[in-house]
């Protein structure tokens, strides 16, 4: 097997994982609050990153140095990223934060003119406008010349969860710890944080059996292996875009698994949305490089 054809095998693999998490999100959220469940998969994937880091003897040094960093990045990743993003799984269907939650990429976009002083080129604005027309179209569930949003706050929090996304990766162009290392340091960093939002908000509680598993594979998936192995496609894969394209095949995945196991119709104004958006990130992919990392 050639090293492309490894870098393929784990990039299918990560997109695959991730394309079950939407799902994962609503069953857990169905008995746990979106703190609970972020402690919960926290600590689960700060475990295993942890055992990965000191089977590849890198745990020295990450007790030694990149703290600083961790200090900020820890607060964002895991801390508030996650709980905005999980408190939008909490409010809206799952297909449509999880639609919505895909507009990132383009939010870095917008993003890096300010924090990185890149200019907007013409392909940037039109897929900014075709992508945010689906973001519009989600948002008013079909029907957009009506400004009564379904759920205000549930959209508020999905957009504001790609800005954190975005901004999050955007600051780690200046970080140059190993991957695997920055992701333990930052979960070490947020995973205290957490303890204490959830000891003083809802306290720790026993939601069945059914929750704790899907809290467990949250953490396990979405933020454990998916996370390994997106990084091994990258770093194998001879050319980045054979591999980033792949996150494409994740959201009609996404919405095929909420649509049996969730139970959640599929609406006409998600598939229109999420139909722009795509049209969006593919317009943006076709005039730059692949951006380093998805998120479902």
């Amino acid at each position: 097997m050639t090293r492309d054809q490894r870098a393929m095998l784990c990039g299918v693999g990560a997109v695959g994982l991730w394309s079950t998490v939407a799902t994962a999100f609503k069953l857990a959220l169905a008995g746990m609050t979106p703190a609970e469940l972020m402690w919960l998969a926290a600590l689960v994937s700060w475990l295993l990153i942890g055992v990965l880091v000191v089977r590849r003897g890198q745990l020295a040094s990450a007790l030694r140095h990149g703290w600083r960093t961790a200090l900020w990045a820890g607060l964002m990743n895991p801390v508030a990223y996650y709980l905005t993003l999980f408190a939008a799984y909490d409010r809206l269907p799952g297909q449509e934060a999880m639609a919505l939650n895909y507009t990132w990429a383009l939010a870095m976009a917008f993003l890096a003119v300010p924090i990185l002083g890149q200019r907007l080129t013409r392909f940037d604005v039109l897929a900014g406008l075709i992508a945010y027309a689906g973001v519009w179209t989600i948002a008013t569930r079909g029907q957009v010349l009506d400004v009564a949003f379904a759920d205000p706050l549930g959209v508020a929090m999905a957009l504001l969860s790609t800005l954190l996304w975005a901004l999050y990766w955007l600051l780690n162009t200046r970080d140059h710890r190993q991957p695997l290392v920055a992701q333990w340091q930052n979960f070490s960093v947020g995973l205290p944080v957490l303890t204490a939002i959830v000891a003083f908000g809802p306290g720790f509680n026993w939601h069945g059996w059914a929750s704790l598993g899907a809290g467990v594979y949250v953490g396990l998936f979405e933020m454990g292996f998916a996370f390994v192995l997106w990084q091994m496609a990258v770093h194998q894969v001879s050319r980045t875009a054979k591999v980033s394209n792949l996150i494409f095949l994740s959201p009609p995945v996404s919405l095929l698994l909420l649509h049996f196991i969730v139970g959640e119709p599929i609406l006409a104004s998600t598939l229109i949305g999420l139909v722009l958006i795509l049209a969006g990130l593919g317009l943006q992919q076709l005039q730059k490089a692949p951006l380093p990392v998805s998120e479902p």
